[in-house]
């Protein structure tokens, strides 16, 4: 309980409306401020700075190297999330502490790489001090910084300004507004990129094979698939009572009807049952043939399992069978089964 002593009084004011309403203003003035700058920036690639946000595109799309992206302090932190993004759209990226880079880490930087440091002041003195190696070895320096004239800037092939007018902070002293530019900045930057390369979603899913999008685009049916024993499968002339007794020991509610040559001839549900127990039939004498239904819905084992998914929602079924080119069968497909994989 004495831990929370110094929170007490500062949550108790918050409880005054006068107080409460401060801290609201606070927090739209901060989201206001953020949003006009970010607006600026808009301007600024929009007209002065146009060129130098098409050349920076350039260099990165020549890059034969990596993208290396640096900065120490809040700006390291947005060096880290563009160097993320870059990563993960197409681009080889990876961020670089400029301390670390003067004691040692700067050996992972080679002469086919492009640099994009990040300083506000443009001076950071961590940055600067391996500026003279990274010119020696040829890399190509893109410099993000609030300050045009500064060392970082001057010494650049390209400087992106990420310039604001003021901080968020009511101090202006935290970086809050400049931050947020510059990694609107870098996104811009990754984004034109990526359309340049031509990045599609299934590149995107090969960087994210852990996510949802990843499980999407990368999931095959065969992946997924019952096969052998698993499948619940009978011939055209056998009786019901046996499909049936099929059906409930492979538990997909259904069982495919395959002739000879295990070629795809229909399929019985546990739905088709239901509906059969409205008509007047003697049942102990029903050959599946009679009852099935033909040319039933499949699909390849090869294609996505998304595509399962799409098949099975448009004519509200939760089985598919799976079959060769030749329309054989080779697996069966349960909704659940899908769930299990998170396909959806």
């Amino acid at each position: 309980m004495n831990s929370l002593k110094p929170f007490s009084e500062p949550l108790a004011a918050l409880s005054a409306d006068a107080t409460a309403n401060h801290a609201l203003q606070l927090a739209f003035d901060t989201l206001q401020i953020e949003a006009d700058a970010i607006l600026s920036l808009k301007q600024r690639i929009a007209g002065e700075d146009a060129l130098a946000f098409i050349e920076a595109i350039k260099l990165v799309l020549k890059c034969k190297g990596r993208l290396v992206v640096s900065g120490i302090g809040k700006s390291g932190h947005i060096a880290r999330k563009i160097a993320a993004t870059f990563a993960s759209t197409g681009t080889p990226a990876f961020f670089l502490h400029p301390a670390e880079a003067a004691h040692g880490d700067l050996g992972m930087v080679t002469s086919q790489d492009v640099f994009i440091a990040i300083s506000y002041s443009g001076e950071a003195g961590e940055l600067v001090s391996i500026l003279p190696i990274l010119k020696r070895l040829g890399v190509k320096l893109i410099a993000m910084t609030g300050n045009p004239q500064s060392t970082l800037a001057k010494l650049a092939d390209l400087h992106l300004s990420v310039h604001v007018d003021k901080e968020a902070c009511p101090l202006n002293l935290a970086p809050t507004a400049s931050t947020t530019v510059t990694l609107a900045l870098g996104d811009a930057l990754a984004v034109a990129v990526l359309d340049a390369r031509g990045f599609k979603e299934e590149d995107f899913a090969r960087s994210h094979p852990g996510g949802a999008l990843g499980r999407r685009l990368l999931t095959h049916v065969k992946d997924v698939m019952r096969t052998g024993n698993a499948i619940p499968q009978v011939k055209p002339d056998t009786k019901l009572s046996s499909a049936l007794l099929e059906i409930t020991q492979k538990g997909m509610a259904m069982t495919a009807i395959v002739d000879d040559d295990n070629q795809i001839v229909g399929v019985f549900t546990d739905g088709d049952l239901r509906r059969l127990m409205d008509k007047p039939l003697n049942f102990s004498e029903l050959i599946i043939a009679d009852i099935m239904r033909k040319n039933p819905h499949r699909i390849g084992p090869e294609q996505l399992a998304v595509e399962a998914v799409e098949i099975m929602e448009q004519h509200r079924i939760n089985q598919l069978l799976v079959a060769d080119a030749q329309g054989k069968l080779v697996g069966a497909l349960h909704i659940h089964d899908l769930t299990r994989a998170k396909v959806i």
